[in-house]
């Protein structure tokens, strides 16, 4: 039984490291690109929920930008802090901001994917950006990025920022993260015309406003947890021309501030992205055991085969590993030396984040209660 669970996970690993070499040469570089200065008119939308701690700093990095043509809608989504009065503060420094608080959510709608609705609502650009509030952009952001959503036609671009995080716990666990969200996902097929899968990113979800509304807006994932990844597949399903590109130079976001923040934060859209069924965490849970924790527990069973076959998946998760650092990340390869025990909490993760949905009978998400009967439904 080993030998077969080794062999087999041997073969995906040489598999899975074959189509990301390839994949990943598909990734543009967005710091190489020409700026576009003057150009189509951009509408930011930034939608917050008790963010006060980061608004301000993020806003700001945006009004420095190069690029002249923008609108900034910032949207307070039932904030209890200061938010909204450092949205106010932004919208007195620059007129091009306009803001929009929301007192109350309707039913049917997760809060963030509704504030963005309503920012949508009130832009005029043709052009689209929906962006999170902890993201902070070089001055030329934007203008690399029009200009290389004009040059190519695209409907949808999406940016891979620069992820920071504090400690070394931190930073081994979303290294993990990225290493399997790209084996997961494989963001790269997003740039293949022939393939049905997308992409998106909350840090930098660039949109035409055709192409948007093509596929029914955030009307069509309003109770979806994962908004941003929904928002790139369901613009690539409707036929659109979409492009993953990384902006680790350009922008930056502190995905969370402690392991403790970023285990709560999963706890929303790890069960939807196994689409709440059952079987599917048990399936995520046996393979990543199988495959990322069982070759380092196997090197030591007494058997040349099976120590042959442990060798070779690790070489093959070390490669795989360090191609993903290396392509997505600041973050150095030392990282890797946590990796069985990063491992073991991303399952653990699993397991919490469908045990607590099950037993709260749907997730909390910035203070907010959605059902999971009506999660499932959506």
């Amino acid at each position: 039984m080993l030998t077969f669970l080794l062999s087999l996970s041997l073969f995906i690993w040489i598999v899975f490291l074959i189509d990301a070499m390839i994949g990943f040469k598909t990734l543009d570089r967005l710091e190489t690109e020409p700026p576009l200065r003057d150009g189509p008119l951009l509408s930011v939308v930034v939608a917050a929920k008790n963010e006060e701690g980061h608004i301000k700093k993020s806003v700001l990095s945006q009004l420095r930008q190069t690029y002249l043509n923008v609108e900034w809608i910032l949207v307070n989504d039932r904030s209890t802090d200061r938010t909204g009065e450092a949205m106010e503060e932004l919208k007195a420094l620059d007129n091009r901001v306009r803001v929009i608080h929301i007192a109350d959510l309707p039913d049917g709608w997760l809060g963030k994917n509704h504030a963005l609705y309503k920012g949508y609502l009130a832009a005029k650009g043709d052009r689209i950006l929906f962006t999170d509030a902890d993201v902070e952009y070089r001055e030329d952001a934007f203008a690399k990025a029009l200009g290389y959503f004009e040059r190519n036609r695209l409907d949808h671009m999406t940016a891979a920022p620069n992820m920071k995080a504090k400690g070394f716990w931190l930073k081994s666990f979303v290294a993990f993260f990225l290493f399997g969200f790209s084996y997961y996902k494989r963001p790269w097929t997003a740039n293949n015309p022939k393939s049905k899968n997308g992409i998106g990113i909350g840090a930098f979800n660039l949109v035409s406003k055709e192409g948007y509304e093509s596929f029914g807006t955030h009307e069509a994932i309003k109770m979806r947890p994962d908004d941003d990844l929904q928002l790139g597949m369901k613009i690539k399903e409707a036929g659109r021309k979409q492009r993953i590109v990384s902006a680790l130079d350009l922008m930056e976001v502190e995905w969370y501030g402690t392991l403790g923040e970023a285990l709560a934060g999963l706890e929303k859209n790890t069960f939807a992205g196994l689409h709440y069924r059952l079987s599917m965490v048990v399936f995520a849970v046996l393979g990543t055991f199988a495959s990322q924790v069982l070759p380092f527990f196997t090197l030591f069973v007494p058997d040349r085969q099976i120590f042959l076959l442990s060798i070779g998946n690790i070489f093959g998760i070390v490669a795989l590993y360090l191609l993903v650092l290396k392509k997505m990340t600041r973050f150095s390869p030392i990282l890797f030396i946590a990796f069985p025990l990063t491992a073991s909490i991303f399952i653990y993760s699993i397991i919490r984040a469908s045990y607590l949905t099950f037993r709260r009978g749907g997730i909390i998400w910035r203070g907010t209660k959605y059902s999971l009967k009506e999660l499932r439904k959506r």
